[in-house]
């Protein structure tokens, strides 16, 4: 049997008004779908819409246009079963680490015991079972991030989104914690995370969402797309990676220009300014996210985006 969709979003659309009364669009026109067990990885330059896409899913920010879809309902406010990590540390600072982790099921109503034993075994599967009565801010950044995962988890949600959830942790924790999210994938559980450690896409993510200028521009298998990335900007930025067989004297690689802003997007394809491969119909007509093979789909008129290889 295979597994159903533990999120769809469909046609997602989100805009935002600036202070001059400007309308930016952050989102336009997303669609992409995320099965149960499944772990996707978001890449992409900052300001490109993973943030906005994430609080999308969790029911924080309604879209402008399209839906969200969780268990075939629309999901319009937040819920327990999908739960986020935020980029910043969303903790209550009058509140232990105890009584952080425990909130989720107090509000609940779940019994002391229960609360006091789900507490103990997930402050210990977080190495935090010696912090249990600190407050936030006697906590490392690492730390307090490491609470901020607990208090998503012990509800046993059916989605996890987190917003780059290793980023302040060191090499030893942050292997811990993609240790547990293996384990919690296995059991089920969907997660959707952004990052820009490729070494957390290669060793976890089953596919890769690639955005650009609030579009995604390619989804693929993790394996295909870093050995053989379809979109000029996905091929790039695997360039710009560093790689151990490269000589030390080797100028690194990197992507001219700057990504353009909501309100600056022109006509035709975002990244056509970019491109090495940009042809005359890239800065007049935006190219379709359409299927170039097998799980695999790219948003671009060159002809070996077509093909679905770099």
């Amino acid at each position: 049997m295979s597994p159903a969709a533990a999120i769809r979003v469909e046609g997602l659309r989100k805009a935002f008004a600036s202070a001059s009364g400007e309308v930016l669009l952050a989102l336009d026109g997303i669609d992409l779908e995320v099965l149960e067990g499944e772990f996707v990885c978001l890449l992409g330059p900052s300001g490109c819409g993973k943030s906005t896409l994430l609080n999308a899913v969790a029911g924080f920010s309604p879209p402008t246009a399209g839906r969200v879809l969780a268990a075939g309902r629309e999901v319009t406010a937040p819920g327990p079963e999908r739960a986020m990590v935020f980029q910043e540390y969303a903790l209550f600072p009058w509140m232990t680490v105890a009584q952080n982790v425990a909130f989720g099921l107090e509000v609940k109503r779940r019994p002391a015991a229960e609360v006091r034993a789900t507490v103990d075994a997930w402050l210990g599967k977080l190495g935090l079972s010696d912090f249990r009565d600190r407050f936030p801010k006697d906590l490392s950044g690492g730390m307090r991030q490491r609470v901020a995962i607990a208090m998503a988890l012990m509800t046993q949600p059916q989605l996890l989104v987190a917003d780059e959830p290793t980023t302040a942790l060191d090499v030893a924790v942050q292997a811990r914690i993609l240790d547990l999210l293996r384990e919690l994938r296995m059991r089920g559980l969907a997660i959707v995370i952004v990052t820009h450690d490729l070494g957390v896409v290669a060793g976890l993510a089953d596919r890769v969402a690639v955005m650009y200028a609030g579009r995604l521009v390619e989804v693929a298998p993790a394996g295909a797309l870093l050995t053989a990335p379809a979109h000029p900007y996905t091929s790039a930025l695997l360039a710009c990676v560093p790689r151990l067989e490269d000589a030390g004297d080797e100028r690194l690689a990197g992507i001219d220009g700057q990504p353009p802003r909501p309100g600056e997007i022109a006509a035709g394809c975002p990244f056509a300014p970019r491109c090495r491969s940009a042809s005359e119909v890239c800065g007049e007509v935006l190219p379709a996210l359409r299927t170039v093979g097998p799980g695999r789909a790219v948003a671009c008129h060159a002809p070996f985006a077509a093909e679905g290889v770099a």
